[in-house]
Parts: C-alpha cells; sequence; structure tokens
C-alpha cells in the first residue's frame, strides 16, 4: 500500500513537471508581449474600455502578469520539495511564491475580475478565484509558520491548483473553441469556471485519498 502511495505521487509529479515545462514556456511567451509596456498589445486590446476610463487599471494588470510569472515558477518549485543542492532552496520560493502572491498577483487579479469579460457570472467566477486563491496561500503561510508541515503542504498544492488555472484556462478555450465555435463571450462565461473548478476538486480528491 505504501509502495503504491509512493508510485502514485512520483507519477504524478513527473506528469506535473512535463505539463508545466511546456505550459510554463507558453505562459512565459504571452507574458514578453508586455515588454515594453504598451496598452495596445494582446489582451489590451480588448480592455480599452478599461484603459482609458480607469488610470489604475493597467498599474493592476502589470503588477498581476509580471509577478504571475513568476509565481507560476516559484510555486512549481516550491511544491517539489527539493533543495536541488541548495541551501535552503524550497524555503525560499515558498517564500516569493507567497509574498507575490499575497501583496501583488491575489489583490490583482481580484480586481481585474470585477472587469473581466463574460458578463456578470464571469466576473463573480474571477473574484471567487482570486480571493480562494489569497486565502489557500494565507493558509499555508500560517501553517508553515505553525511547523504543522502537513497541513502546509496541503494548503501549498490548493494553492498551486489555482495559480495553475491561469493554464487550464488556456486550454479550455483552445478545445471548445475548436469543438463548438461558441459566442466569444459565451467562451468566457465557460473557461471563467472550468479554468479552476476541475482544478481544486483534484486536488482536494489526491487530498482525500492521502495521495498528497
Amino acid at each position: 500500500m505504501l509502495a503504491n502511495k509512493k508510485y502514485s505521487v512520483s507519477f504524478f509529479k513527473i506528469l506535473l513537471a512535463l505539463g508545466f515545462g511546456y505550459f510554463f514556456w507558453l505562459m512565459l511567451t504571452i507574458t514578453l508581449e508586455y515588454i515594453p509596456l504598451r496598452p495596445d498589445v494582446s489582451f489590451l486590446m480588448i480592455k480599452q474600455t478599461e484603459v482609458e476610463q480607469r488610470p489604475e487599471y493597467l498599474t493592476f494588470f502589470y503588477a498581476h502578469v509580471y509577478t504571475s510569472i513568476l509565481i507560476l515558477l516559484s510555486g512549481f518549485l516550491a511544491i517539489m520539495r527539493k533543495d536541488f543542492g541548495i541551501p535552503n532552496f524550497h524555503r525560499t520560493t515558498g517564500k516569493v511564491y507567497i509574498l507575490l502572491l499575497l501583496i501583488f498577483s491575489a489583490p490583482s487579479g481580484i480586481y481585474m475580475g470585477i472587469f473581466a469579460n463574460g458578463g456578470f457570472y464571469a466576473k463573480i467566477s474571477f473574484v471567487i478565484l482570486g480571493c480562494l486563491w489569497w486565502f489557500s496561500t494565507l493558509k499555508a503561510y500560517q501553517y508553515a509558520r505553525k511547523r504543522n508541515f502537513i497541513l502546509h503542504k496541503q494548503w501549498m498544492w490548493r494553492s498551486f491548483a489555482l495559480t495553475l488555472s491561469a493554464v487550464t484556462l488556456r486550454m479550455w478555450k483552445v478545445i471548445i473553441v475548436y469543438v463548438f465555435h461558441p459566442n466569444p463571450m459565451d467562451v468566457y462565461q465557460i473557461i471563467a469556471w472550468l479554468g479552476w473548478i476541475p482544478n481544486i476538486l483534484l486536488i482536494e480528491y489526491l487530498i482525500t485519498k492521502k495521495h498528497l
């Protein structure tokens, strides 16, 4: 039984590492589109109302985009729970992940969720996602401070599952558009929920089965 559990965890981590490497590269290419700073490229092209009418929007947007790519990388390295021969590597990457997320990325994501495309239900989803992202990361930090590393690990996995919504959201978008060809605004309403709910359900299942 113990051997099966270790095998399941190792296999899951290998799949995660392979998938992460590919999708991190894709996310990095998206992030690089916003260097240098310009208000009229990529996603911002469909957010010109917010850009023109809300001076703070670009600040929140860039805070979210630039920190999220670092959070994606540091979060992955932290949940691997390896120091790779570097003293305190796991602790340092975990601190980077938690601080950037709590201070910059989650709050800016909640703000952007208020102005998300797709109407009321999409906005609600993104705001809930941002709040859960912030809360789960805070819980992970609190349990680390209390040295309850079992619960710390579980909450970090929950947090990272929500971090990966940036990736899974885009995966679902490609699948839905390719298969069903829906109206663009309908796509936002669907992927707003599909981007994170399956992620957190999978993690809860793995935690319940004591695989994490």
